[in-house]
């Protein structure tokens, strides 16, 4: 009988035996040259996630001009290599007037961030992203059925839905001000931005988060 203690050793194990991997995609490597701030005026250094659950689906690295051009339409979770600022004017082109114009949804961007840093002088990326933060549902409802009857039931948000669910209600706040005053809309997103940005039940994402969130914990 030969052998000793290192025959005994169970066999090591390979890349077949723990099946496929799964890779996900990961962000692209800074460049070795720096990039300019965001519009020429506002930098990417020092702006910070606080929500861990959102931190690695807002993707804020630097870029030259947010517009992909549609490279990342059609393809699963690769919203999450799209910039914030981008998906925000994407959520602006379906309110009717920037319908197909991005260049001018990026422009009332542009001029809602030169507000913001007159009136709170801060950082409005930072902003941007405390805004979401705050306006991000952590529970939804949903309708199971039980033979003939609907009944709902609260179920937490993902990382993800909570992430475009917050852009769009921004969005769709500064839409529905700008229509209901003479303020032009950049002047209504700001005002959106800054409500948001604190909490403000004043704002309309952070009040719909409210309601979702109070309509979830009656169907718990």
């Amino acid at each position: 009988m030969s052998g000793g203690p290192e025959s005994l050793r169970p066999p090591e194990p390979t890349e077949e035996d723990a099946g496929p991997v799964v890779h996900r995609p990961e962000p692209p490597p800074p460049p070795p040259f720096p990039l300019p701030p965001l519009f020429g005026k506002y930098p990417f250094e020092g702006v910070e996630v606080h929500d861990p659950g959102l931190l690695p689906y807002i993707y804020l690295h630097p870029i030259y001009a947010p517009h992909t051009e549609g490279k990342l339409t059609g393809k699963p979770f690769l919203k999450t290599r799209m910039h914030l600022v981008e998906r925000l004017a994407n959520h602006l082109m379906k309110g009717g007037k920037f319908t197909g114009k991005k260049s001018k949804a990026l422009a009332t961007i542009r001029k809602a961030f030169d507000e913001l840093a007159k009136k709170e002088e801060k950082n409005p990326l930072q902003l941007l992203v405390n805004a979401v933060e705050n306006a991000a549902p952590r529970e939804e409802v949903t309708r199971l059925q039980f033979g003939g009857i609907s009944v709902p039931r609260a179920v937490d948000a993902s990382p993800a839905r909570r992430l475009n669910v917050a852009i769009r209600n921004i969005a769709l706040g500064a839409i529905q001000a700008s229509h209901k005053s003479t303020k032009p809309i950049h002047s209504c997103l700001a005002d959106e931005i800054r409500l948001a940005a604190k909490g403000d039940l004043t704002s309309f994402a952070v009040g719909r988060k409210e309601e979702v969130e109070r309509v979830a914990q009656s169907a718990r």
